[in-house]
């Protein structure tokens, strides 16, 4: 099975609209066979009461990009993805500009897929790592 990048990333990018995703502002930029990027503008939308990037936005980024990375590895017809497991270590604090997360994959299994996201700034700066186990399921129809 060949890879397709732009149609992943239009696959992607089109699962956002009416969602979280698309009210926080993420896009998909770049995919590859094991890894899959989106990046999150930080402001005042994003932001916890006293400015900073707020950790639950930083995570709404990681498992989001982590759970449409695991798309990538399945039949959508026949199965889907849920999260069942995340977590997260806040080592930067942000105000403005973008972050970028990246989701690499650390297993594949049949049923369990288990990422790594490191989200950093646009100097690369480690913002945050996080680590996100997700269930394959059949589709329930």
């Amino acid at each position: 099975m060949s890879f397709d990048k732009e149609e992943m990333l239009r696959i992607c990018n089109k699962m956002c609209e009416n969602t979280l995703m698309q009210t926080l502002q993420i896009e998909y930029i770049d995919a590859g066979l094991d890894y899959l990027v989106a990046k999150m503008p930080v402001n005042s939308k994003v932001h916890q009461p006293i400015g900073l990037l707020h950790g639950g936005a930083t995570v709404a980024l990681a498992e989001s990009v982590g759970s449409a990375a695991s798309v990538m590895f399945i039949d959508r017809n026949l199965q889907e993805i849920r999260g069942i497991e995340i977590s997260a270590n806040h080592l930067k604090s942000k105000t403005d500009g973008e972050v970028f997360a990246t989701a690499k994959i650390i297993h594949k299994g049949k049923s369990i897929h288990l990422w790594e996201i490191r989200i950093v700034d646009e100097k690369d700066n480690l913002i945050s790592i996080c680590k996100l186990t997700n269930m394959v399921l059949p589709v329930n129809k």
